[in-house]
């Protein structure tokens, strides 16, 4: 009888203990902002750490946890989206090969935004729709390629290109809505990965 085994498992569930704890906040916001409910967001966050122990089977020890944490996430959402949208295919597209729109002439997002301007970005985020939603926080919550997108969602890059475009147009008119927003001042990369960051929406 190997009278280590009950050693090394207990030690596995402190570590997963341990991982719960540290990160479940973080996941939960994630699962928040893809699926848009409270409720199904907790339901996921839940599921997602009690698949962890067979997910980190496959966990290259290189990479940085967190980020290979929230596709892991990011995944078990679109996995969800998928089924809730079982009787159309997941995001269908009018027009896949559509030609991205010519994008406005704004001013580049300031790297730095007030905590004000976060919540405000944070509320309109919450308000997009899903189709526009899921790509856009893959995006700049997970910081995935516009391939990566695509792989994730069964799009083409192009069409994945055309839903960020448009969901950041989305943003500025939620956002003029919202609050008193600077025309120049226009959500871009920095700011919506900043406003998806570990302190987001609760």
């Amino acid at each position: 009888m190997n009278s280590s085994a009950p050693t090394e498992l207990i030690s596995k569930q402190e570590v997963f203990a341990g991982l719960y704890q540290e990160f479940y906040p973080s996941v939960l916001r994630l699962c928040h902002y893809m699926l848009g409910s409270r409720e199904e967001a907790e339901d996921a966050a839940n599921d997602i750490f009690v698949r962890l122990p067979r997910a980190m089977e496959s966990y290259d020890t290189r990479q940085p946890f967190s980020p290979w944490l929230s596709r892991v996430a990011s995944n078990y959402c679109v996995d969800l989206l998928r089924a809730r949208r079982s009787e159309q295919r997941f995001l269908d597209p009018a027009d896949p090969e559509a030609e991205e729109p010519a994008a406005p002439l704004v001013s580049p997002l300031q790297d730095l935004v007030s905590e004000e301007e976060q919540k405000a970005v944070r509320a309109a985020i919450a308000r997009l729709p899903e189709h526009y939603r899921v790509p856009l926080v893959l995006r700049y919550y997970n910081e995935l390629s516009y391939e990566e997108i695509a792989s994730n969602l069964g799009l083409s890059r192009t069409h994945v290109a055309t839903l960020i475009f448009r969901a950041k147009g989305e943003l500025r008119r939620i956002l003029g809505r919202i609050k008193t927003w600077s025309p120049a001042h226009i959500p871009g990369r920095s700011e919506l990965r900043q406003s998806c960051a570990l302190n987001a929406c609760s």
